[in-house]
């Protein structure tokens, strides 16, 4: 029984190695960051990306999880509220997630979004929240 818990944490560390190795990463040649995501954090929690391109964030556990912009106020002004299920605000975004999960991202699934305006963009996910789930994306002029 001890040595399969010690295999168990071992694998589940070489996992969160292998997302911390590869998430946050701009793909060569192409205009996207990648974010990975544990049980109950985003991997890296900060970016930083220029103007027009892309972050992809991938569910690399399995809980289900969404990716959703703290409040249209946090957001730079004239930026687009992002959330994984499309939702125009937090509070519609919420709402789908605790009627019927709403917005989840299923292990190995992906959900993105291009940021047109220069900024800092705070994000949570909805279901992990309390446990201090939280990222930042910040874009720059190029």
């Amino acid at each position: 029984m001890q040595e399969s818990r010690s295999r168990r944490r071992m694998l589940a560390a070489l996992g969160t190695a292998t997302v911390v190795g590869f998430a946050g990463c701009l793909d060569a040649g192409s205009d996207r960051e990648v974010v990975g995501m544990t049980a109950t954090d985003y991997v890296p929690e900060t970016v930083t990306i220029a103007v027009g391109e892309t972050v992809v964030w991938e569910n690399t556990s399995s809980r289900r999880h969404t990716v959703t912009a703290t409040s249209q106020d946090s957001l730079p002004e004239g930026a687009e509220f992002f959330a994984s299920g499309g939702y125009d605000s937090y509070e519609e975004a919420d709402d789908a997630w605790h009627d019927d999960f709403g917005g989840q991202i299923d292990t190995d699934e992906t959900y993105s979004h291009t940021f047109e305006v220069p900024g800092t963009y705070p994000y949570v996910c909805i279901p992990h929240v309390k446990a201090g789930m939280a990222g930042t994306v910040v874009v720059e002029e190029d």
